[in-house]
């Protein structure tokens, strides 16, 4: 197994008491309580501006956190709630936010079911929040003001077909949703996460100056530029052990996880699976390998 260039930060600490961190001049971080292997310490939920405020990715359908979120903000307007995806760890609590003060759910667009590029295996529609009713999308490069603060939407599929970022221009800080965090990689799942649409997210990030990254989970990332060109190092890397496990004949993805991912918690090995057929589609659609019974989890593939 390669070793990982990836130098992640793992000492972020959660917000036991419930209460924001101002963590910028204009930006203040609250945790949700809903912590795990797949959301570390909880999703981070970030208010942006001063007197009229933003929250980014208000996270779960949680009462506590929403009256966490409401109290952050008392004495203040909530003037829109931006969500970078529509995942429930993330956007759920919109809702119940717009509910509450009439704020304007604005950012990633609503999930559609993906057509499945003919790849084979269950679907993961359930990861995602089905009654997320956004009242505008931002399309990439659009911005909003709020609060002596002005954020831009930076389109970043793979993760998720909908993912955006935002940009903090004022700070030049750019919220990053899942799409880059300092504890892990993200997870890529197909038919909605596309490993090609990824990669090319990741390089376009290394194209833009900011200088610091508040990811969704975990702390900041405050180098991005060596971090985003580990992260790729990092994903060809595992593409060049895909490959080797099929010369070996290792011709399953549960076969090929079980080596590629030996020291990894057992418990992210169902996630693993979907970033190898992540993985596998990218290398087919490129005629580097090949499923002759067609994508999917419990297909057989070959070096080619």
């Amino acid at each position: 197994m390669t070793q990982n260039p990836i130098d992640f930060e793992t000492r972020f600490p959660p917000e036991r008491d419930a209460r924001p961190v101002r963590v910028s001049p204009l930006t203040r971080r609250l945790v949700a309580p809903n912590g795990g292997p797949f959301t570390y310490t909880g999703t981070c939920a970030y208010i942006v501006g001063a007197g009229e405020v933003a929250i980014v990715d208000p996270g779960p359908k949680s009462a506590a956190h929403v009256e966490a979120l409401l109290e952050a903000v008392a004495g203040e307007r909530l003037a829109a709630i931006l969500v970078t995806h529509t995942h429930r760890d993330h956007a759920p609590a919109a809702a119940l936010l717009r509910d509450r003060t009439g704020a304007p759910i604005v950012g990633c667009a609503p999930y559609r079911a993906a057509e499945r590029r003919n790849i084979e295996g269950p679907a993961l529609d359930a990861a995602h929040d089905a009654n997320y009713a956004p009242d505008r999308v931002l399309e990439d490069g659009e911005t909003l003001a709020v609060g002596g603060a002005t954020l831009q939407a930076v389109a970043t599929p793979g993760h998720t077909a909908n993912h955006l970022c935002f940009a903090l221009m004022e700070e030049q800080t750019l919220f990053t949703g899942d799409h880059v965090m300092a504890w892990a990689t993200t997870v890529i799942a197909p038919p909605d996460g596309s490993m090609r649409a990824y990669m090319r997210s990741v390089e376009k990030l290394l194209a833009r100056d900011d200088r610091l990254y508040w990811p969704a989970h975990g702390g900041p990332i405050a180098d991005p530029r060596p971090f985003l060109r580990a992260l790729l190092l990092h994903r060809r890397q595992r593409e060049a052990s895909i490959l080797r496990r099929l010369e070996a004949g290792d011709a399953t993805i549960p076969s090929i996880v079980d080596k590629i991912y030996a020291g990894v918690d057992k418990r992210l090995h169902a996630a693993a699976a979907m970033v190898v057929l992540a993985h596998l589609e990218d290398l087919v659609e490129r005629g580097e390998a090949a499923a002759p019974e067609g994508l999917g989890l419990f297909a057989r593939y070959a070096r080619v």
